[in-house]
């Protein structure tokens, strides 16, 4: 008769605290900086995918569910209508497929900043790659 020993990964899921969320910041700062560097949604999405991978393989995918409860696939859609939208917007106002719009505003905080469309279509392509990732993982991790 096998049984099933509990590990102890104390120290794995103490320092896979700190780095997730180190990651995650890092995937942020590469999102908004696609606009003017390399980066952007696709990356910014892997890396946030990436961080709930190491999550996943310090904790188990029960104890991951419960601290994000997500269902991928409707990040996935919502990733899509973002995108979809963003990029047929443009066709109301009688120009090309995605094109964007951009004009400086200024904020009380921040000063002046330019706000772009292209970040609600970069949100677009970050949740999708985020959906699409973690459906994939989880589908082909998952043993019992």
């Amino acid at each position: 008769m096998k049984t099933k020993v509990k590990t102890n990964d104390v120290i794995l899921q103490t320092v896979t605290n700190v780095v997730a969320f180190i990651i995650i910041l890092f995937s942020l700062r590469l999102f908004f900086s696609g606009h003017y560097t390399p980066g952007g949604g696709f990356i910014g999405g892997l890396m946030t995918s990436g961080a709930i991978v190491l999550l996943l393989l310090a904790y188990d995918i029960k104890t991951v569910a419960t601290i994000l409860p997500v269902d991928y696939k409707i990040i996935t859609a919502i990733g899509l209508l973002f995108s979809v939208a963003t990029g047929a917007g443009a066709l109301l106002f009688d120009v090309p497929f995605l094109t964007h719009a951009y004009d400086y505003f200024h904020l009380p905080l921040l000063g002046k900043t330019s706000l772009h469309t292209a970040v609600l279509f970069d949100t677009g392509v970050y949740l999708v790659v985020i959906g699409v990732t973690m459906t994939i993982i989880q589908t082909i991790g998952v043993s019992e």
